[in-house]
C-alpha cells in the first residue's frame, strides 16, 4: 500500500516545472457534460484499478510534453468556441497536482468568463489541505466533480492499493469546498459496491449537506480492453460495467 499524498509530491516532482505541467493530449472535443472540449495531463496520485488513462498514469516520466496555463488555456478555448461547448476540463489523470498551473488555467477561464470549467478530481489534495478549496473560492466559473473511489475504506483500498484512511480525504474535500462555497458535486464508482455500501456513503454523505445526495452520480467501469485484462490480473469483477460504445445517455 501507499500514501496518496507522498505519492502527489513524487509526481509532482515528473510532472510539473513552475507554472508549465505535463499534457499528452492538448485538447480535444468530446461529448461528455453536452459537450466539452478536454485537455489530458500527465499523472495520478491514485493507482486505481478500472483506470482507463494506462501510460500517461503509470509511466509520467516518459510520457507528454510540458505546457504553460496560457497554452493549455487557449487550446481549450479554440475547441470550445468552434464547436459551440459551454464546458472546459482537465482531464486524463489528476489536475490537482500541478496547483499554481492550474489556479493560472482557472485564471484565465474568469477572465474571458465564457466557460464553466470543470475540476474532475479525486479530491485527495483538497481533502488534505483546506486551503486548496480556499484558493478554489476565488473563482466564479468552476465546478468541481469529486470523483470517489468506492463507499467504504475498505472498497477504496481494494480499488486503489491504497492506505484505507485516504479513503476521507475525498469525503472531506466535499466538505472542505462546500465550507468554502465551491459548487461541487459526488461521483462515485458503484461497480464494486453493495446496496448496504451505498447507503453507508449516503448517510455520510448527508450529514454533512443534503445536496450531495441530491447531486450524486452514479460512476461505472468503461469497458477498455486494457480497463478488463487489468481488473482480471487483479481478481476484480465488476458488479455493472459498460461497453464504451454503448454508455447510457444519463452516464454522459
Amino acid at each position: 500500500m501507499y500514501d496518496p499524498i507522498k505519492l502527489s509530491s513524487t509526481i509532482r516532482n515528473l510532472t510539473v516545472n513552475g507554472l508549465f505541467r505535463k499534457y499528452y493530449r492538448v485538447a480535444r472535443g468530446g461529448k461528455w457534460y453536452g459537450g466539452c472540449a478536454a485537455a489530458d495531463c500527465v499523472g495520478c496520485n491514485l493507482r486505481c484499478v478500472f483506470c482507463w488513462s494506462g501510460a500517461p498514469r503509470d509511466h509520467p516520466d516518459k510520457i507528454g510534453k510540458f505546457y504553460s496555463p496560457e497554452e493549455v488555456f487557449l487550446k481549450l478555448d479554440q475547441i470550445a468556441s468552434r464547436k459551440g461547448y459551454r464546458y472546459i476540463r482537465i482531464s486524463g489523470n489528476e489536475p490537482t497536482i500541478g496547483r499554481e498551473h492550474l489556479l493560472r488555467v482557472l485564471e484565465l477561464n474568469d477572465q474571458y468568463n465564457r466557460y464553466i470549467f470543470i475540476l474532475e478530481t479525486n479530491g485527495i489534495l483538497i481533502g488534505y489541505d483546506e486551503s486548496y478549496a480556499k484558493d478554489l473560492s476565488r473563482f466564479r466559473n468552476i465546478h468541481v466533480r469529486v470523483s470517489i473511489k468506492g463507499c467504504t475504506e475498505e472498497e477504496f483500498t481494494k480499488l486503489t492499493e491504497a492506505y484505507p484512511e485516504a479513503f476521507n480525504y475525498q469525503i472531506n474535500a466535499l466538505r472542505n469546498l462546500l465550507n468554502y462555497g465551491v459548487k461541487c458535486h459526488p461521483a462515485v464508482m458503484l461497480s464494486f459496491s453493495n446496496e448496504e455500501n451505498i447507503k453507508q456513503l449516503k448517510r455520510e454523505l448527508i450529514k454533512i449537506d443534503e445536496v450531495l445526495v441530491r447531486e450524486f452520480e452514479e460512476e461505472y467501469v468503461f469497458e477498455y480492453p486494457h480497463v478488463m485484462e487489468r481488473l482480471r490480473k487483479a481478481g476484480l469483477k465488476p458488479r455493472v460495467s459498460y461497453n464504451p460504445k454503448c454508455i447510457p445517455e444519463e452516464l454522459i
